[in-house]
């Protein structure tokens, strides 16, 4: 793999991207990549039924070759990255990539990288790859507007994440330099997801969209469509205009095929299907609930201290439908204590009448920490009893992240769970033998066929 000289910022992410082949990637770059693709595969299954996945499959009319994940029907292509891309993000269970991103780098890709696979015939060695090529793109586009692009309101899943699947594309595709250059400057006109949407419908359609748009960055530029080479770092390019009230700090851009993003930075699982700004509180509810033998009888006021990432966030303080449940702190702590759990049948709209959830949620309240990060995960649960007395515990980091992560055995009882959850009965041990060791794979489709009908 050969560096660029050029002082160009897509120039010289054109080619990285271009040049990086499976010797290139250390060994644990690739596994961390299986596991990711493993549990994408695995969220997308459980949210294959959901509302948004049948309102994108409606908006996507037709058929296809494609495969839809945990569906009986196929898709063309671009539909088919759609739907599944919804699907995957539906539940909110996929997983996180903090602080660089302030996003979700695996839903944008995993679903383009398997579309495009199955159509090619890759293998499982060439799609890992391609993903390791679009985690490093995101980072590396990402750091420079970070938080200041995720605080002035963007979804960065969105407006970050397609660049991560055009550069997997371009990879899994052996675009040259100039084909991947291209491809990401198309994609720079592509952007768009806005937090104010978080808690409905339309923001697992990030996702989808997301998906969508960049393969189709980059099969436009397969196609030899062009567009500014400077469409990323020019004067008033994609820095400049979804950058926030900060300057881009290009000192801040990794150094790409040295330092490994997906290594240092890391890919965090999630535990719970919910926004991860609520993981630590809920780990430390459900914590102090059992050490202390806590009933939502016995709660006289919850206070949860965190930062103001999460309050922007978070803004359903009493939701009505179990979307908005996952974007309410008040009501994933008040589900903790009632049931010492926050697993996929919390969110169903039938559970947020729960009265044990709402006594507890009625008198939980989230208060910003001016002390933390902006985009810190820590969390501080204080519980105050009925009868005077107050506990409380800290928990700096949620359970999952990359330095911490779920055992192998977790990881298989989360896909197995989701995979319950498909539409469809899907043979959940033949494609985690197969999606736990992708690398071994000759042609991804071979596995693909495990997981529709």
């Amino acid at each position: 793999m050969t560096q660029s000289t050029s002082s160009g910022v897509t120039e010289a992410l054109g080619r990285f991207v271009a040049d990086l082949t499976v010797d290139d990637v250390p060994d644990e770059a690739i596994r961390v990549a299986e596991r990711a693709i493993l549990d994408t595969v695995g969220v997308t299954l459980a949210g294959a039924g959901t509302h948004a996945t049948t309102c994108a499959r409606g908006a996507a009319a037709g058929s296809g070759e494609t495969t839809l994940l945990g569906r009986e029907d196929r898709a063309p292509l671009s539909d088919a990255v759609f739907v599944n891309g919804t699907a995957g993000h539906a539940l909110d269970f996929d997983d996180v990539a903090l602080p660089a991103m302030d996003g979700h780098p695996s839903v944008p890709m995993v679903a383009p990288l398997l579309a495009v696979a199955e159509r090619e015939g890759a293998s499982g060695g060439d799609v890992l790859t391609a993903y390791v090529a679009g985690f490093e793109t995101q980072n590396y586009l990402s750091r420079p507007l970070s938080p200041g692009h995720y605080e002035g309101g963007w979804h960065a899943t969105s407006t970050v994440g397609l660049f991560g699947a055009a550069a997997a594309v371009a990879n899994l595709l052996e675009f040259s330099v100039e084909e991947t250059v291209d491809a990401l400057s198309i994609a720079a006109s592509m952007p768009a997801g806005l937090k104010r949407n978080f808690g409905s419908t339309t923001k697992p359609l990030h996702a989808g969209q997301a998906a969508r748009s960049g393969t189709t960055a980059a099969l436009l530029a397969a196609e030899g469509a062009s567009a500014d080479p400077t469409a990323i770092e020019g004067d008033r390019g994609y820095f400049d205009l979804y950058r926030g009230d900060g300057e881009p700090d290009l000192e801040a851009l990794p150094e790409l095929g040295s330092r490994w993003s997906v290594l240092e930075d890391g890919v965090d699982v999630k535990k719970y299907p919910c926004c991860y700004y609520t993981h630590a509180a809920i780990y430390a509810a459900i914590g102090v609930a059992d050490e202390f033998n806590l009933e939502p009888a016995d709660i006289d006021g919850i206070a949860v201290t965190a930062s103001q990432a999460a309050a922007d966030a978070l803004h359903h303080d009493d939701p009505a439908t179990g979307l908005e449940g996952k974007f309410s702190m008040p009501y994933v702590i008040g589900h903790a204590i009632a049931h010492r759990a926050v697993g996929l049948a919390a969110f169903e709209d039938d559970a947020i009448d729960d009265d044990g959830v709402q006594a507890v949620r009625e008198r939980t309240t989230l208060v910003v920490d001016d002390d933390l990060a902006y985009d810190s995960n820590a969390a501080t649960v204080t519980v105050t009893t009925r009868d005077g007395e107050t506990v409380e515990r800290f928990e700096e980091k949620p359970p999952g992240t990359h330095d911490d992560p779920l055992t192998i055995d977790e990881l298989h009882e989360k896909f197995r769970m989701c995979a319950a959850n498909a539409p469809i009965g899907v043979d959940a041990n033949a494609a985690l033998e197969a999606l736990d060791d992708l690398r071994a794979v000759e042609d991804v489709s071979a596995a693909l066929e495990h997981l529709s009908s």
